[in-house]
Protein backbone atom coordinates (compact mmCIF):
# COMPACT_ATOMS: atom_id res chain seq x y z
CA UNK A 1 0.00 0.00 0.00
CA UNK A 2 0.86 3.59 -0.60
CA UNK A 3 1.16 7.05 1.93
CA UNK A 4 1.24 9.79 0.47
CA UNK A 5 3.62 12.71 2.27
CA UNK A 6 2.99 16.42 1.78
CA UNK A 7 5.16 18.82 2.98
CA UNK A 8 4.47 23.15 2.31
CA UNK A 9 6.87 25.25 2.49
CA UNK A 10 7.91 28.94 2.09
CA UNK A 11 8.69 29.05 -1.26
CA UNK A 12 7.21 25.59 -3.03
CA UNK A 13 5.89 22.43 -1.85
CA UNK A 14 6.58 18.21 -2.66
CA UNK A 15 4.75 15.63 -2.33
CA UNK A 16 6.20 12.16 -1.89
CA UNK A 17 4.58 8.55 -2.36
CA UNK A 18 5.90 6.12 -0.27
CA UNK A 19 5.15 2.36 0.49
CA UNK A 20 4.84 1.09 3.52
CA UNK A 21 8.53 -0.01 4.02
CA UNK A 22 9.62 3.45 3.78
CA UNK A 23 10.70 3.85 0.40
CA UNK A 24 10.50 6.57 -2.03
CA UNK A 25 8.10 5.35 -4.88
CA UNK A 26 7.75 8.65 -6.56
CA UNK A 27 8.09 12.48 -5.77
CA UNK A 28 6.99 15.48 -7.50
CA UNK A 29 8.05 19.47 -6.03
CA UNK A 30 6.86 22.53 -7.58
CA UNK A 31 7.60 25.81 -6.42
CA UNK A 32 5.77 29.64 -5.56
CA UNK A 33 6.70 33.13 -4.83
CA UNK A 34 6.54 35.10 -1.99
CA UNK A 35 4.30 38.54 -2.93
CA UNK A 36 5.44 41.55 -1.59
CA UNK A 37 2.61 44.59 -1.72
CA UNK A 38 4.10 46.93 0.14
CA UNK A 39 7.78 47.26 1.35
CA UNK A 40 8.35 45.17 4.49
CA UNK A 41 5.30 43.31 3.62
CA UNK A 42 5.39 39.13 2.62
CA UNK A 43 2.94 37.27 1.97
CA UNK A 44 1.46 34.01 0.20
CA UNK A 45 -0.89 33.47 -2.23
CA UNK A 46 -2.98 30.41 -0.52
CA UNK A 47 -5.17 30.03 -4.42
CA UNK A 48 -1.50 29.60 -6.06
CA UNK A 49 -0.08 27.30 -3.27
CA UNK A 50 -3.10 25.30 -3.53
CA UNK A 51 -3.02 24.60 -6.76
CA UNK A 52 0.76 24.34 -6.38
CA UNK A 53 -0.22 21.15 -3.56
CA UNK A 54 -2.88 20.02 -6.55
CA UNK A 55 -0.56 19.75 -8.95
CA UNK A 56 2.68 17.87 -7.09
CA UNK A 57 -0.15 14.99 -5.58
CA UNK A 58 -1.47 14.53 -8.88
CA UNK A 59 1.79 14.19 -10.37
CA UNK A 60 3.31 12.34 -8.07
CA UNK A 61 0.05 10.05 -8.36
CA UNK A 62 0.67 9.79 -11.70
CA UNK A 63 4.34 8.34 -11.99
CA UNK A 64 3.09 5.94 -8.31
CA UNK A 65 2.81 2.59 -10.37
CA UNK A 66 2.39 0.71 -7.11
CA UNK A 67 -1.08 -0.26 -4.84
CA UNK A 68 -3.31 1.75 -3.95
CA UNK A 69 -2.47 4.98 -1.72
CA UNK A 70 -4.42 4.49 1.57
CA UNK A 71 -3.29 7.85 3.42
CA UNK A 72 -1.97 11.44 3.39
CA UNK A 73 -0.21 13.64 5.80
CA UNK A 74 1.27 16.74 6.04
CA UNK A 75 4.38 18.39 6.98
CA UNK A 76 3.60 22.46 6.69
CA UNK A 77 5.81 25.55 7.89
CA UNK A 78 4.66 27.74 10.52
CA UNK A 79 2.64 31.13 11.75
CA UNK A 80 1.06 31.90 8.58
CA UNK A 81 -2.73 31.98 8.27
CA UNK A 82 -5.40 31.64 5.59
CA UNK A 83 -8.86 33.79 6.68
CA UNK A 84 -11.76 31.86 4.92
CA UNK A 85 -15.41 32.01 5.49
CA UNK A 86 -17.89 29.45 6.02
CA UNK A 87 -17.91 28.52 2.12
CA UNK A 88 -14.32 28.14 2.18
CA UNK A 89 -13.71 31.54 0.35
CA UNK A 90 -10.28 32.84 0.80
CA UNK A 91 -10.38 36.49 1.86
CA UNK A 92 -7.23 37.78 2.67
CA UNK A 93 -3.58 36.84 1.50
CA UNK A 94 -1.37 34.85 4.35
CA UNK A 95 0.81 37.01 6.02
CA UNK A 96 4.24 35.08 7.08
CA UNK A 97 6.36 35.72 9.53
CA UNK A 98 9.06 37.43 8.70
CA UNK A 99 6.03 40.12 8.21
CA UNK A 100 6.49 43.48 10.67
CA UNK A 101 2.89 43.78 10.63
CA UNK A 102 2.24 42.37 14.53
CA UNK A 103 4.49 44.19 16.35
CA UNK A 104 2.32 46.97 17.88
CA UNK A 105 -0.91 44.79 18.03
CA UNK A 106 0.91 42.31 20.43
CA UNK A 107 2.04 45.39 22.85
CA UNK A 108 -1.18 44.63 24.95
CA UNK A 109 -0.57 41.56 25.51
CA UNK A 110 3.15 42.47 27.19
CA UNK A 111 0.82 44.98 29.07
CA UNK A 112 -1.52 42.76 30.29
CA UNK A 113 0.33 39.97 30.56
CA UNK A 114 4.36 39.76 30.23
CA UNK A 115 6.26 37.44 28.98
CA UNK A 116 6.48 35.26 31.84
CA UNK A 117 2.42 34.01 31.66
CA UNK A 118 2.93 34.21 27.97
CA UNK A 119 5.66 31.43 27.86
CA UNK A 120 4.10 29.42 30.69
CA UNK A 121 1.26 29.30 28.56
CA UNK A 122 2.25 28.96 25.20
CA UNK A 123 5.97 27.66 25.82
CA UNK A 124 7.31 30.86 23.37
CA UNK A 125 8.07 34.70 24.19
CA UNK A 126 6.17 37.05 22.94
CA UNK A 127 6.61 37.73 19.21
CA UNK A 128 5.32 39.39 16.29
CA UNK A 129 6.24 36.07 14.13
CA UNK A 130 3.38 34.30 15.32
CA UNK A 131 -0.37 34.47 13.90
CA UNK A 132 -1.89 36.17 16.80
CA UNK A 133 -0.28 39.07 15.80
CA UNK A 134 -1.13 39.41 12.35
CA UNK A 135 -4.70 37.99 13.40
CA UNK A 136 -5.10 41.30 15.60
CA UNK A 137 -3.52 43.12 12.98
CA UNK A 138 -6.15 42.50 10.28
CA UNK A 139 -8.66 42.72 13.11
CA UNK A 140 -7.74 46.13 13.83
CA UNK A 141 -6.68 47.48 9.92
CA UNK A 142 -9.19 45.40 7.95
CA UNK A 143 -12.51 44.87 10.11
CA UNK A 144 -14.57 43.87 7.52
CA UNK A 145 -12.62 41.20 6.50
CA UNK A 146 -12.51 39.92 10.19
CA UNK A 147 -15.64 39.85 10.59
CA UNK A 148 -16.62 37.96 7.23
CA UNK A 149 -13.51 35.12 8.91
CA UNK A 150 -14.55 31.88 9.84
CA UNK A 151 -11.32 30.28 10.42
CA UNK A 152 -7.48 31.37 10.34
CA UNK A 153 -6.24 28.46 8.59
CA UNK A 154 -2.56 27.41 9.19
CA UNK A 155 -1.36 25.68 5.72
CA UNK A 156 -1.27 22.09 7.47
CA UNK A 157 -4.83 22.57 8.43
CA UNK A 158 -5.97 25.04 5.30
CA UNK A 159 -4.65 22.06 2.79
CA UNK A 160 -6.31 19.17 4.89
CA UNK A 161 -9.48 21.45 4.96
CA UNK A 162 -9.47 21.61 0.75
CA UNK A 163 -8.89 18.08 0.56
CA UNK A 164 -12.32 17.49 2.42
CA UNK A 165 -11.18 17.55 6.25
CA UNK A 166 -12.97 19.36 8.97
CA UNK A 167 -10.62 22.24 10.27
CA UNK A 168 -8.21 20.52 12.48
CA UNK A 169 -4.96 21.41 13.61
CA UNK A 170 -2.44 19.43 15.20
CA UNK A 171 -0.86 20.81 18.49
CA UNK A 172 2.37 21.46 16.99
CA UNK A 173 1.30 23.74 14.37
CA UNK A 174 -1.21 25.29 16.92
CA UNK A 175 1.65 26.04 19.02
CA UNK A 176 3.39 28.86 16.22
CA UNK A 177 0.09 30.79 16.67
CA UNK A 178 1.29 32.03 20.74
CA UNK A 179 -2.88 31.63 21.16
CA UNK A 180 -2.36 27.79 22.15
CA UNK A 181 -1.98 26.31 25.80
CA UNK A 182 1.07 23.49 25.19
CA UNK A 183 -0.12 21.45 28.79
CA UNK A 184 -3.74 21.92 28.70
CA UNK A 185 -3.50 21.44 24.68
CA UNK A 186 -6.32 23.97 24.05
CA UNK A 187 -6.42 27.36 22.83
CA UNK A 188 -5.79 30.13 25.57
CA UNK A 189 -9.10 31.78 26.33
CA UNK A 190 -6.64 34.19 28.41
CA UNK A 191 -4.77 35.17 25.81
CA UNK A 192 -7.43 35.70 23.50
CA UNK A 193 -9.57 37.41 25.34
CA UNK A 194 -6.60 39.86 25.82
CA UNK A 195 -6.76 40.87 22.59
CA UNK A 196 -10.29 40.25 22.13
CA UNK A 197 -9.95 37.43 19.17
CA UNK A 198 -12.68 34.25 19.45
CA UNK A 199 -11.61 30.90 19.99
CA UNK A 200 -13.54 29.50 17.27
CA UNK A 201 -11.86 31.16 14.96
CA UNK A 202 -9.56 28.59 14.84
CA UNK A 203 -9.32 24.87 14.06
CA UNK A 204 -9.94 22.50 16.27
CA UNK A 205 -6.96 21.16 17.88
CA UNK A 206 -6.08 17.09 17.50
CA UNK A 207 -3.17 15.46 18.15
CA UNK A 208 -0.58 14.34 15.33
CA UNK A 209 -1.14 11.31 13.56
CA UNK A 210 -5.14 11.81 14.41
CA UNK A 211 -7.51 10.80 11.41
CA UNK A 212 -9.26 13.78 10.98
CA UNK A 213 -11.65 13.07 7.70
CA UNK A 214 -11.60 11.58 3.88
CA UNK A 215 -10.72 12.71 0.89
CA UNK A 216 -13.85 14.37 -0.98
CA UNK A 217 -14.76 12.76 -3.85
CA UNK A 218 -14.52 15.31 -6.68
CA UNK A 219 -11.12 16.01 -5.34
CA UNK A 220 -10.26 12.36 -5.94
CA UNK A 221 -11.32 12.40 -9.05
CA UNK A 222 -9.39 15.70 -10.01
CA UNK A 223 -5.95 14.26 -8.18
CA UNK A 224 -6.49 10.89 -9.56
CA UNK A 225 -6.73 9.64 -5.98
CA UNK A 226 -8.83 6.50 -4.96
CA UNK A 227 -11.74 6.60 -3.14
CA UNK A 228 -11.58 7.15 0.90
CA UNK A 229 -8.24 8.05 1.35
CA UNK A 230 -7.59 9.05 4.86
CA UNK A 231 -6.76 12.81 5.69
CA UNK A 232 -4.41 12.60 9.18
CA UNK A 233 -3.08 15.40 10.94
CA UNK A 234 0.51 15.99 10.34
CA UNK A 235 2.53 18.62 12.01
CA UNK A 236 5.32 21.85 12.15
CA UNK A 237 8.18 21.11 9.63
CA UNK A 238 10.69 20.60 12.42
CA UNK A 239 8.83 18.02 14.52
CA UNK A 240 7.68 16.17 11.37
CA UNK A 241 11.73 16.20 10.52
CA UNK A 242 12.66 14.94 13.89
CA UNK A 243 9.96 11.94 13.96
CA UNK A 244 11.15 10.86 10.32
CA UNK A 245 14.62 11.08 11.77
CA UNK A 246 13.39 8.70 14.71
CA UNK A 247 14.06 11.00 17.81
CA UNK A 248 10.89 9.58 19.92
CA UNK A 249 12.91 9.81 23.26
CA UNK A 250 14.99 11.94 25.24
CA UNK A 251 18.43 12.91 24.93
CA UNK A 252 18.22 12.43 21.28
CA UNK A 253 17.80 15.58 18.47
CA UNK A 254 18.22 15.77 14.99
CA UNK A 255 20.42 18.56 13.05
CA UNK A 256 18.69 19.09 10.06
CA UNK A 257 21.76 20.53 8.13
CA UNK A 258 20.60 22.72 5.32
CA UNK A 259 20.64 26.40 4.20
CA UNK A 260 19.52 26.53 8.08
CA UNK A 261 20.64 24.51 10.48
CA UNK A 262 17.88 23.36 13.08
CA UNK A 263 18.70 21.14 16.07
CA UNK A 264 15.91 19.45 17.32
CA UNK A 265 15.61 17.91 20.78
CA UNK A 266 12.74 15.56 22.54
CA UNK A 267 11.98 15.82 25.81
CA UNK A 268 9.50 13.87 27.88
CA UNK A 269 7.67 16.93 29.88
CA UNK A 270 7.27 20.61 28.70
CA UNK A 271 10.77 22.81 30.06
CA UNK A 272 9.40 26.23 30.95
CA UNK A 273 12.41 27.86 32.83
CA UNK A 274 13.86 31.05 32.45
CA UNK A 275 16.42 30.20 30.37
CA UNK A 276 13.78 29.10 28.03
CA UNK A 277 13.07 32.63 27.56
CA UNK A 278 16.85 34.18 27.98
CA UNK A 279 17.67 32.39 25.28
CA UNK A 280 14.56 32.71 22.77
CA UNK A 281 13.65 28.45 22.84
CA UNK A 282 10.26 27.22 22.35
CA UNK A 283 8.67 24.57 23.87
CA UNK A 284 6.56 22.25 21.56
CA UNK A 285 4.34 19.29 21.32
CA UNK A 286 6.03 16.73 19.79
CA UNK A 287 4.08 15.00 17.04
CA UNK A 288 4.75 11.88 19.58
CA UNK A 289 2.26 11.68 22.16
CA UNK A 290 3.34 13.47 25.62
CA UNK A 291 6.63 14.37 24.21
CA UNK A 292 7.61 17.69 23.43
CA UNK A 293 10.42 19.33 21.01
CA UNK A 294 12.76 22.64 20.53
CA UNK A 295 14.26 24.53 18.15
CA UNK A 296 17.94 25.89 18.19
CA UNK A 297 18.73 27.16 14.99
CA UNK A 298 21.27 29.55 12.66
CA UNK A 299 20.16 31.02 9.79
CA UNK A 300 23.78 30.56 7.99
CA UNK A 301 24.88 27.13 7.75
CA UNK A 302 24.88 25.39 4.38
CA UNK A 303 24.15 28.90 2.85
CA UNK A 304 27.47 30.02 4.38
CA UNK A 305 29.68 27.09 2.68
CA UNK A 306 27.38 28.28 -0.69
CA UNK A 307 28.78 31.73 0.23
CA UNK A 308 32.17 30.54 -0.69
CA UNK A 309 31.45 28.59 -3.10
CA UNK A 310 29.87 31.57 -5.44
CA UNK A 311 32.62 33.95 -3.68
CA UNK A 312 36.12 31.90 -3.76
CA UNK A 313 35.56 28.65 -5.48
CA UNK A 314 36.05 29.78 -9.17
CA UNK A 315 38.68 26.86 -9.83
CA UNK A 316 36.90 24.52 -7.90
CA UNK A 317 33.75 25.24 -9.80
CA UNK A 318 35.46 24.39 -13.08
CA UNK A 319 37.16 21.22 -12.45
CA UNK A 320 34.00 20.16 -11.04
CA UNK A 321 31.85 20.93 -14.53
CA UNK A 322 34.65 19.36 -16.01
CA UNK A 323 34.74 16.07 -13.89
CA UNK A 324 31.15 16.11 -13.49
CA UNK A 325 31.70 15.76 -9.73
CA UNK A 326 29.85 17.45 -6.87
CA UNK A 327 31.81 21.12 -6.27
CA UNK A 328 31.22 20.93 -2.83
CA UNK A 329 33.01 17.68 -2.32
CA UNK A 330 35.81 19.34 -3.70
CA UNK A 331 36.09 22.49 -1.38
CA UNK A 332 35.77 20.37 1.72
CA UNK A 333 38.26 17.87 0.62
CA UNK A 334 40.86 21.06 0.25
CA UNK A 335 40.17 21.78 3.72
CA UNK A 336 43.27 21.60 6.08
CA UNK A 337 43.44 18.97 8.36
CA UNK A 338 44.71 20.22 11.38
CA UNK A 339 42.00 23.25 13.59
CA UNK A 340 41.88 26.42 11.77
CA UNK A 341 43.67 29.38 13.77
CA UNK A 342 41.34 31.90 12.52
CA UNK A 343 37.55 32.14 13.39
CA UNK A 344 34.45 33.17 11.23
CA UNK A 345 31.37 33.95 13.27
CA UNK A 346 28.66 33.14 10.51
CA UNK A 347 26.18 35.76 11.61
CA UNK A 348 25.93 36.70 7.49
CA UNK A 349 21.82 36.87 7.70
CA UNK A 350 21.65 37.88 11.31
CA UNK A 351 21.69 35.32 14.57
CA UNK A 352 19.00 33.05 15.45
CA UNK A 353 18.74 31.19 18.89
CA UNK A 354 19.93 31.84 21.09
CA UNK A 355 20.56 35.68 20.36
CA UNK A 356 17.42 36.37 17.98
CA UNK A 357 19.44 39.52 16.79
CA UNK A 358 18.56 40.19 13.01
CA UNK A 359 21.26 43.05 12.79
CA UNK A 360 24.08 40.86 13.95
CA UNK A 361 26.64 41.23 11.04
CA UNK A 362 29.20 38.17 10.06
CA UNK A 363 32.80 38.48 10.88
CA UNK A 364 36.01 36.60 10.07
CA UNK A 365 38.81 36.42 13.06
CA UNK A 366 41.71 36.18 12.77
CA UNK A 367 43.29 36.32 8.81
CA UNK A 368 47.13 37.09 8.11
CA UNK A 369 48.95 36.65 5.15
CA UNK A 370 49.75 33.17 5.75
CA UNK A 371 46.09 32.31 6.06
CA UNK A 372 45.37 30.54 2.27
CA UNK A 373 41.99 29.16 1.33
CA UNK A 374 42.16 25.38 2.94
CA UNK A 375 42.15 27.78 6.21
CA UNK A 376 39.40 29.48 5.31
CA UNK A 377 37.03 26.28 4.19
CA UNK A 378 37.84 24.80 7.22
CA UNK A 379 36.93 27.90 9.21
CA UNK A 380 33.66 28.03 7.36
CA UNK A 381 32.77 24.15 8.31
CA UNK A 382 34.05 24.90 11.89
CA UNK A 383 31.95 28.54 12.32
CA UNK A 384 28.48 26.64 11.50
CA UNK A 385 29.58 23.73 14.05
CA UNK A 386 30.70 26.41 16.78
CA UNK A 387 27.36 28.38 16.18
CA UNK A 388 25.51 24.94 17.27
CA UNK A 389 27.95 24.08 20.34
CA UNK A 390 26.62 27.97 21.71
CA UNK A 391 22.76 26.31 20.77
CA UNK A 392 23.51 23.29 22.83
CA UNK A 393 25.08 24.78 25.93
CA UNK A 394 22.46 27.05 26.03
CA UNK A 395 20.01 24.08 26.04
CA UNK A 396 21.85 22.29 28.81
CA UNK A 397 21.18 25.56 30.87
CA UNK A 398 17.67 25.17 29.84
CA UNK A 399 17.81 21.62 30.99
CA UNK A 400 17.56 19.43 27.79
CA UNK A 401 20.64 17.83 27.40
CA UNK A 402 21.99 15.51 24.24
CA UNK A 403 23.52 13.16 24.14
CA UNK A 404 22.98 11.96 20.27
CA UNK A 405 22.70 14.32 16.89
CA UNK A 406 20.97 12.58 14.13
CA UNK A 407 22.33 14.62 10.59
CA UNK A 408 20.09 15.13 7.63
CA UNK A 409 20.04 17.32 4.94
CA UNK A 410 22.32 18.13 2.40
CA UNK A 411 25.22 18.46 4.81
CA UNK A 412 24.61 15.28 6.39
CA UNK A 413 26.10 13.60 2.98
CA UNK A 414 29.63 14.76 4.25
CA UNK A 415 31.65 12.05 5.76
CA UNK A 416 34.12 14.61 6.84
CA UNK A 417 32.07 17.80 8.06
CA UNK A 418 29.90 15.23 10.10
CA UNK A 419 33.53 13.67 11.84
CA UNK A 420 34.15 17.44 12.57
CA UNK A 421 31.23 17.59 14.16
CA UNK A 422 31.37 14.79 16.48
CA UNK A 423 35.32 16.12 16.97
CA UNK A 424 33.92 19.86 17.95
CA UNK A 425 30.77 19.12 19.88
CA UNK A 426 31.81 16.06 21.73
CA UNK A 427 28.55 14.12 20.72
CA UNK A 428 28.22 10.76 18.87
CA UNK A 429 26.85 11.40 15.66
CA UNK A 430 24.55 9.43 13.50
CA UNK A 431 24.02 9.79 9.78
CA UNK A 432 20.93 7.73 8.75
CA UNK A 433 18.79 6.18 5.95
CA UNK A 434 16.42 8.78 5.71
CA UNK A 435 16.30 11.07 2.30
CA UNK A 436 14.01 13.33 3.41
CA UNK A 437 12.83 13.06 6.89
CA UNK A 438 10.18 15.61 6.99
CA UNK A 439 7.73 13.32 4.76
CA UNK A 440 9.07 10.31 6.04
CA UNK A 441 7.68 11.73 9.41
CA UNK A 442 4.11 12.46 8.49
CA UNK A 443 4.59 8.95 6.03
CA UNK A 444 4.67 7.40 9.40
CA UNK A 445 2.07 9.35 11.12
CA UNK A 446 -0.48 8.11 7.89
CA UNK A 447 0.85 4.72 8.13
CA UNK A 448 -0.17 4.51 12.06
CA UNK A 449 -3.43 6.14 11.39
CA UNK A 450 -4.16 3.90 8.19
CA UNK A 451 -3.22 0.51 10.88
CA UNK A 452 0.62 -0.21 8.73
CA UNK A 453 2.05 0.34 11.88
CA UNK A 454 0.93 -0.44 15.30
CA UNK A 455 3.00 3.16 16.98
CA UNK A 456 5.59 6.19 15.64
CA UNK A 457 7.74 4.08 17.68
CA UNK A 458 6.97 0.66 15.63
CA UNK A 459 7.27 2.88 12.41
CA UNK A 460 10.27 4.28 13.82
CA UNK A 461 12.35 0.88 14.12
CA UNK A 462 10.91 -0.29 10.67
CA UNK A 463 11.75 2.81 8.67
CA UNK A 464 15.01 4.55 10.16
CA UNK A 465 18.10 2.63 9.44
CA UNK A 466 21.34 3.99 10.80
CA UNK A 467 23.97 4.86 8.45
CA UNK A 468 27.31 5.61 9.65
CA UNK A 469 28.39 6.60 13.59
CA UNK A 470 30.55 9.02 13.93
CA UNK A 471 32.57 9.56 17.37
CA UNK A 472 34.46 12.70 18.66
CA UNK A 473 38.08 12.43 19.18
CA UNK A 474 38.99 13.06 22.72
CA UNK A 475 42.50 15.06 21.86
CA UNK A 476 40.41 17.13 19.37
CA UNK A 477 37.69 17.59 21.04
CA UNK A 478 40.01 19.44 24.23
CA UNK A 479 41.26 21.46 21.17
CA UNK A 480 38.60 23.18 20.04
CA UNK A 481 37.01 23.27 24.30
CA UNK A 482 39.33 25.87 24.41
CA UNK A 483 39.09 27.70 20.91
CA UNK A 484 34.94 27.77 22.15
CA UNK A 485 36.21 30.00 24.66
CA UNK A 486 37.41 31.89 22.35
CA UNK A 487 34.72 31.99 19.76
CA UNK A 488 32.38 32.77 22.44
CA UNK A 489 33.77 36.09 22.50
CA UNK A 490 33.26 37.10 18.89
CA UNK A 491 29.63 37.98 19.28
CA UNK A 492 29.55 40.62 21.89
CA UNK A 493 32.99 42.13 20.42
CA UNK A 494 31.23 42.74 17.02
CA UNK A 495 27.89 43.37 18.49
CA UNK A 496 29.59 46.33 20.25
CA UNK A 497 30.90 48.04 16.70
CA UNK A 498 27.53 47.26 14.32
CA UNK A 499 25.26 48.60 17.11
Amino acid sequence: MGILGLDVGTTGCKATVFDYQGNIKSSAYREYDVITPKPGWQELNPEKVWGSVKWVIKRSVQEYAGEEIKAISISSFGEAATPVDRDGNILYNSILYIDPRGEQEIGIIHEKLGNDRVLEITGSSIHPMYTLGKIVWIKENLPEIYKKTWKFLLYGDFIMYKLGAQPSIDYSLAARTMAFDITQKQWSDEILDCVGVEQDKFSFPVQGGSIIGQISKNIAYELGLPKGVLLVAGGHDQPCAALGAGITESRKAVDGMGTVECITPAFDKPVLSPEMVKYNFACVPHLKKDMYVTYAFNFTSGSLLKWYRDTFAFEEKRIAQQKRVDVYDLIIKNAKKEPSDIFILPHFSGAATPYMDTDSKGAMVGLSLDTDKSEIIKAVLEATNYEMMVNIECLERAGIYIDELRAVGGGAKSDYWLQLKADMTGKKIVSLNVAEAGTLGVAMLAGTASGAYKSVDQAASRLIRVKKEYYPDPKLTNIYAQKFLDYKKIYPAVKSIYK
